[in-house]
C-alpha cells in the first residue's frame, strides 16, 4: 500500500515539476527579473542613501526579504493555478475516483509549489550575489524557514484553488492579502525602527515572522524570537494541511 502511495505521489509531483520546467520562461524567469529590479531600485539607488541596519548595509538587509518574497509568491501562485487548472479541465475527477488517498493528492500538488518557490528563491539568491556579499549565519535556519514558508503558502494556495470557481478567483487573495502583508512584513525595513504602536500592529502580521527568521539565517539578526516563527509555521502547516484534507474528503469545491 505504501509503495502504491509513493508511486501516486511521484506521478503527481513529476507532472507538476515537468510543467514548471517545461515553461521555465514563464515560471522562473519573470520573478527573477522582478526581484532584480527591486535590487536595483531599492538596494542600489535608494539603499545607497540610507544608513546601515543592524551593522549591515541596506542592500544586505533587504536581500533575505526579497528572496523570501519570491518564495512566498511563487509557492502560492503555482499551487493555486495548477490545482484550479486541474479542476477546470475536469482532470481532478480522475484522481478523486482513483484509490489515491487525499493526503497524497495534497502533498503531490504542494510539491509543485515547493519546487517552484524554492527554485525561484535559489535563483534570486544567486542574483543577489551580483549586488551584495551576503553572509550565511546559519544554513539550518535558512533552509528551515525557506522550506516551511514555501510549504505553508503552497497549502494555502491549494485551499484557494479548491474554492475558486473562475480564473479571476485565483488572483484575489495574492493581490489583496498576500502582497500587502508581504510589503508590510519587514522586507524593506526593521520593525525596531517603528513607533511602539505600529510595532505592535506589525507583530500581528504572520509574514513578518517568516521574513525575520529567514533574515536571521543569513545575517544572524532578528526583531523577534526565531523559535516563535518556527512554531507558528509548524502550526500553520498542520492547520492548513488538515483543512485541505477536510475539503477534499467532503468534496467541497471539487465535486459538482
Amino acid at each position: 500500500m505504501m509503495r502504491d502511495n509513493l508511486i501516486c505521489f511521484y506521478t503527481i509531483a513529476r507532472r507538476e515539476s515537468t510543467r514548471i520546467f517545461r515553461i521555465w520562461v514563464q515560471t522562473l524567469v519573470p520573478p527573477v527579473i522582478t526581484m532584480t529590479l527591486y535590487f536595483v531600485v531599492f538596494g542600489t539607488f535608494i539603499g545607497s542613501q540610507l544608513r546601515d541596519i543592524g551593522g549591515f548595509s541596506y542592500m544586505a538587509f533587504i536581500a533575505p526579504g526579497l528572496i523570501m518574497m519570491s518564495i512566498i509568491t511563487n509557492s502560492y501562485t503555482n499551487t493555486v493555478s495548477s490545482f484550479f487548472s486541474t479542476k477546470f479541465q475536469k482532470n481532478i475527477e480522475e484522481l478523486l475516483v482513483s484509490p489515491t488517498p487525499n493526503w497524497v493528492i495534497v502533498l503531490g500538488y504542494v510539491s509543485g509549489g515547493l519546487i517552484r518557490g524554492l527554485s525561484v528563491g535559489l535563483l534570486v539568491s544567486v542574483v543577489s550575489l551580483l549586488f551584495v556579499r551576503l553572509p550565511l549565519y546559519s544554513i539550518v535556519y535558512t533552509v528551515l524557514f525557506a522550506f516551511l514558508t514555501s510549504f505553508v503558502f503552497s497549502l494555502a494556495g491549494m485551499i484557494n484553488g479548491i474554492f475558486a470557481k473562475k480564473f479571476d478567483d485565483i488572483s484575489i487573495i495574492p493581490t489583496f492579502v498576500i502582497t500587502p502583508l508581504t510589503y508590510l512584513g519587514g522586507v524593506f525595513y526593521s520593525i525596531s525602527l517603528l513607533p511602539d504602536f505600529w510595532r505592535a500592529i506589525s507583530k500581528a502580521n504572520p509574514i513578518i515572522y517568516m521574513i525575520d527568521g529567514f533574515r536571521y539565517g543569513f545575517l544572524g539578526i532578528s526583531d523577534m524570537h526565531v523559535y516563535s516563527g518556527l512554531g507558528m509555521l509548524v502550526l500553520f502547516a498542520a492547520a492548513l494541511f488538515a483543512a485541505n484534507l477536510y475539503l477534499l474528503n467532503k468534496g467541497i469545491g471539487v465535486r459538482s
